[in-house]
């Protein structure tokens, strides 16, 4: 699969404000998974005066979708038109070496990109990047578990399952923080049929 460069901009974001971190302390990557949707559906309707479309939903039933006024396009969009949806959901866990860096806490981006005028072909990407500092209050080698405090000032005792991550608690400090960057990406393309 080709990544537009939505996509792009999104990984490259992830990786720089990694990168950024790094510089003050060694990130250690812990877990990364990343989770893709994809649907292809067809036009029923289109009201772009309302910003609703009608589509194909499962088992031929209808799926009134509203949108809101930036979608501009949909004089574009007609009926008989394929409408491709992918849904891309990833999440990254990176250990921040630095101990005692702070209360943890939390940052969010959002931002889209639309059709252009060169692309008469309504559709476009959106994307949403949260990341959570969480900071270690409490190893337990023997149970291999790990207590976090997230940004609320509330605390979560994690089972460390996998091997190769237990393997690598004896090297943690109290005061560490885990940065978990969570990162969902929408891509509408559609097509007008000939």
């Amino acid at each position: 699969m080709k990544l537009h460069a939505l996509t792009k901009a999104i990984t490259l974001a992830t990786l720089l404000s990694t990168a950024s971190l790094s510089a003050m302390a060694a990130d250690i990557p812990l877990s990364g998974v990343v989770v893709a949707d994809q649907v292809t559906t067809k036009v029923l309707a289109v009201d772009a005066a309302n910003h609703q479309v009608v589509l194909e939903g499962p088992e031929g039933k209808q799926v009134h979708v509203q949108l809101t006024d930036k979608a501009k396009d949909l004089g574009n969009l007609k009926v008989g038109d394929k409408v491709n949806v992918e849904v891309i959901h990833s999440v990254a866990a990176f250990l921040d070496t630095d101990v005692d860096k702070g209360l943890p806490g939390s940052t969010e981006r959002a931002g889209d990109i639309r059709a252009t005028k060169d692309n008469p072909n309504p559709g476009g990407e959106a994307f949403r990047q949260v990341q959570v500092q969480l900071k270690i209050t409490h190893i337990d080698l023997k149970k291999n578990q790990l207590t976090f405090e997230n940004p609320a000032g509330q605390s979560k005792v994690v089972n460390v399952e996998k091997p190769e991550v237990q393997a690598k608690l004896k090297d943690l400090k109290v005061g560490q923080s885990v940065v978990v960057t969570y990162t969902d990406i929408l891509k509408v393309t559609s097509q007008h049929e000939s």
